[in-house]
């Protein structure tokens, strides 16, 4: 039986891209006033990955992916 502090390197890989599903199931934990604790435990995702995408969500207006930035 897992617990609530289940080593999240067993959770998500560090490499892995979430689904726009699963941002989008964020932000509707977000809407409806989830906690960013509950949300990260309902979906079985870092509450830093949770943060992240609202974050983003509030400053661009959306959780699509972005290209990664050319450095010159």
């Amino acid at each position: 039986m897992q617990t609530a502090s289940t080593n999240i390197c067993e959770r998500m890989d560090r490499s892995q891209e979430l689904s726009e599903f699963k941002r989008g199931n964020v932000i509707g934990c977000h809407l409806c006033n989830k906690s960013i604790c509950e949300s990260s435990l309902r979906l079985n995702i870092p509450q830093s990955t949770v943060s992240g995408i609202i974050t983003k969500w509030k400053q661009l207006g959306t959780t699509a992916t972005q290209p990664p930035s050319q450095r010159g």
